[in-house]
């Protein structure tokens, strides 16, 4: 019964799995454990420079040092970031989903509509929003002038900059939520919802009671994939603001130490590494926490 056959062709798995595996030891395993390596040591962005172990001190400059303070503020921004995006696109997924799975006319249609945002790309995405924020002609400002008798900088706002970033998020990625939502609310079997009405149960009943019970490994799903992406996000802030007006967080800081920074490298290894264990920290206890929704049927 082994599809593979006997003998020698019993390892044809193994060996097609050599390149995989071969790819990923040296695009991404090996970076990974280089960048531990680094933060411990004084090594530059140059090719064929010494390296020398230095210890702590990148992590004692990554908090104590001059910049200490603007560390800490991209940490808070990160933080901050992180839940936001979150809770606001899997609760707003979650609605969308909810609505589309009632069997709407159309209903490939928002599908599509939705999630293009994630097809477009952070270049497109970026262009656009900031079309549409436009200090001086955007339509959304006319919009604001119109409604509230007032402008705003949007982008180069020091208050607000930071909280459109989220928005855009938000807007570009919740398409992909909405549909692992989706597959969740359509695996549903439909005999427990007729059994929940037979026994006298309002819709809210038997969405609290059925439906998120049932869809408790989608939202184990989106909420790690959440996390992790709203706290490696960097591309977003590149493209519209560049990290100026209080927009920093930790991951567009890896990116501006390590190209555009000084030439060392391990300060922004140490902060790469403490970015996948502040990651790691959320990440375990989200998943412990969603899991014990989680039943089986």
């Amino acid at each position: 019964m082994y599809p593979f056959g006997k003998g020698f062709a019993r390892y044809i798995p193994f060996l097609l799995l050599l390149i995989p595996m071969g790819l990923y030891l040296v695009f991404y395993f090996g970076p990974s454990v280089m960048t531990v390596i680094y933060s411990f040591t004084d090594v530059k962005n140059i090719p064929g420079s010494s390296m020398k172990f230095v210890g702590l001190e990148n992590y004692y400059d990554l908090f104590y040092s001059g910049n200490s303070g603007e560390r800490w503020r991209s940490i808070i921004n990160t933080l901050i970031f992180m839940f936001i995006v979150t809770i606001v696109q899997n609760g707003v997924a979650l609605f969308i989903a909810v609505l589309i799975n009632q069997r709407l006319r159309g209903d490939y249609f928002y599908r599509a509509v939705f999630f293009l945002p994630v097809v477009l790309g952070v270049a497109v995405v970026a262009l656009i929003w900031s079309m549409m924020f436009d200090p001086m002609s955007g339509p959304v400002n006319m919009l604001y002038e119109w409604l509230f008798g007032y402008k705003d900088m949007f982008f180069a706002s020091f208050t607000h900059a930071f909280g459109y970033i989220i928005f855009v998020q938000i807007w570009m990625y919740m398409g992909y939520s909405m549909l692992i939502f989706l597959a969740g609310l359509q695996s549903v079997p439909k005999d427990l919802y007729e059994a929940g009405y037979i026994d006298g149960t309002n819709k809210w009943q038997s969405f609290r009671h059925i439906t998120f019970p049932l869809i408790a490994p989608s939202f184990t799903v989106n909420m790690l994939l959440s996390i992790i992406g709203a706290m490696s996000t960097f591309d977003i802030i590149l493209a519209t603001t560049d990290g100026r007006f209080n927009t920093r967080t930790m991951a567009y800081d890896v990116y501006k130490e390590t190209f555009r920074g000084s030439l060392e490298m391990g300060l922004p290894s140490a902060l790469s590494v403490v970015q996948f264990l502040i990651i790691l920290v959320f990440v375990v206890v989200a998943v412990r926490q969603t899991r014990k929704r989680e039943v089986e049927y």
